[in-house]
């Protein structure tokens, strides 16, 4: 629950610091003790309108800038890059419920720069909970729903949703398959968007998702199946047709990240190709990573590598050319206890639509035959219905 405003709050102190003032010196200035200043600067004073004045004169600033009267407030659990710490703060955040606990997500990067913010993070209390000055009306984080995934079209199909069903919200993290079972294991998310090939059985996604969430019962829907591959520069100039190429001498690779469905497929090609595990790590480039498809697929069309693993979408969305290896299913990952969340019935509805199939199939390399449709429930003992 959101708290009520709280007392006035004093920027005095940190404005002081920034003139490289000390608080002796500001004292004089003002014409107050050295006691007096820091019960204004520490909130335990609030101080006449005449010394406010003669604060902001001596500080050279405005009045508004050395105190503020904070708006409600929440507690919660800040989510973020492992960077990011009490150092990083204040930051913008979203805010949802999952599984009883208010989150906050940090919005960093260059892909949080254009979302809206539910609040500011601006300190870490002793339980290591932070302090979230809200923006916006608590109430909308229990409306929201958290997916998490690599494939950029899940923020397509986000959008889609919040259109035809604006009284919700998805919230769209981007994370590898492995990163995003993860976040429901933690409970962090209330759905993972995954690609994880298992090169023994040839399905994908059913024994990640009994290892990775034991106990639990978990539904998979089929998302789309889509095509992967190497990305490689446009023209082709290097003649790539396929994972054996990688061998030639001179052709540099770009990775994903280990737990990434891309990086599994591309090790399962080399096998296929009579790379061993300990020949791989001296391809050129094999433990260069990119953290998401698009940006794996930047550094190709940089020159910075000849190839990437990656979807064809990712290729066409850089223009670059695309050598086929295998098509692959997408599936999204709901634990049962969340399966009823408004966020989720809209995300599965609205990837049934025409509108949605079309434009997903615009991407390039996107097959939508069975979006939506139930494809398995796992127990821990790996059951299937």
């Amino acid at each position: 629950m959101a708290s009520p405003p709280s007392a006035l709050k004093s920027h005095v102190r940190h404005l002081r610091e920034r003139a490289n003032l000390g608080a002796g010196e500001l004292a004089r200035r003002i014409g107050v003790s050295r006691q007096a200043l820091h019960s204004i600067e520490t909130e335990a004073y609030v101080p006449s309108t005449l010394i406010a004045f003669q604060l902001a004169r001596a500080l050279g600033c405005t009045v508004d800038e050395l105190f503020s009267l904070p708006g409600p407030q929440a507690s919660a659990t800040l989510i973020g890059p492992e960077s990011l710490s009490a150092a990083g703060l204040p930051v913008r955040v979203q805010l949802a419920q999952v599984a009883g606990r208010l989150l906050a997500f940090a919005l960093v990067g260059e892909s949080g720069l254009g979302q809206a913010a539910d609040g500011v993070a601006s300190e870490v209390g002793p339980d290591g909970a932070v302090t979230v000055n809200l923006l916006c009306d608590l109430a909308r984080a229990a409306d929201t729903a958290v997916l998490v995934g690599c494939d950029p079209a899940l923020g397509l199909a986000a959008t889609h949703a919040m259109q035809h069903s604006p009284q919700t919200r998805l919230l769209w993290h981007a994370a590898s398959s492995l990163s995003a079972l993860h976040s429901l294991a933690r409970g962090e998310a209330h759905a993972a968007g995954i690609h994880l090939y298992e090169a023994a059985s040839g399905v994908s996604n059913l024994a990640a998702v009994a290892r990775e969430l034991p106990g639990q019962r978990v539904h998979l829907y089929t998302l789309w199946s889509w095509e992967q591959g190497l990305m490689v520069a446009a023209g082709n100039p290097r003649g790539l047709d396929g994972p054996a190429e990688l061998l030639r001498p001179g052709v540099r690779l770009i990775n994903r990240p280990a737990g990434a469905g891309s990086r599994a497929l591309l090790d399962h090609w080399l096998s296929e190709a009579g790379v061993s595990p300990g020949q791989r790590q001296h391809l050129p480039g094999y433990a260069d990573e990119a953290p998401s498809h698009l940006e794996a697929a930047a550094a190709v069309a940089a020159g910075r590598a000849d190839a990437a693993p990656g979807p064809r979408s990712a290729a066409t969305a850089l223009g670059l050319d695309f050598v086929p290896v295998q098509r692959e299913r997408f599936d999204l990952v709901v634990p049962d206890s969340h399966l009823n969340h408004p966020g989720v019935v809209s995300l599965l509805a609205v990837i049934q639509r025409a509108d949605f199939r079309a434009e997903l199939s615009a991407l390039g390399g996107y097959d939508p035959q069975g979006a939506g449709d139930l494809w398995q429930t796992v127990s821990s003992t790996l059951e299937a219905s």
